[in-house]
């Protein structure tokens, strides 16, 4: 296995869905959305096993003081191996002069969240208005 990471925001399809429905993820059912998205996103980092894209990091900015991680997934195959951390510390490294880097976390994967430096807000919950099962 030789992982190597990109920063690109140009995908087909046919990678992110396979990439999205392999953890589950309903946006996965609407690959031609996705690929807007990555486009439309300030930063995206990947993670690729030869040509299969295997885990992906995005995040929206305000140009200064805060980003927003979106996306973050790891093929399960791929899980436990460090490919998420290292995307982690891509995203960190990039906005390492941001006051505030944000992100929403499923409750599962707070742990993982809180390896990687991040801390669980006492005071604030996120909401959200969404017609997506996942």
């Amino acid at each position: 296995m030789s992982i190597t990471y990109k920063d690109t925001h140009n995908f087909n399809e046919k990678e992110l869905q396979e990439l999205f429905l392999s953890v589950e993820w309903s946006s996965g059912h609407y690959p031609d959305k996705l690929v807007i998205a990555m486009k439309n996103f300030k930063t995206v980092y990947t993670a690729w096993d030869d040509d299969k894209l295997i885990g992906l990091i995005c995040a929206m900015d305000d140009g200064i003081m805060t980003a927003y991680i979106h996306y973050l997934l790891v093929n399960p195959a791929y899980q436990n191996s460090g490919i998420g951390k290292k995307l982690v510390e891509k995203m960190k490294s990039t906005y390492n002069d941001y006051l505030r880097i944000v992100l929403v976390a499923y409750n599962a994967e707070i742990g993982f969240y809180e390896s990687c430096g991040f801390k669980k807000a006492d005071d604030a919950s996120p909401m959200f208005i969404t017609t997506l099962w996942t």
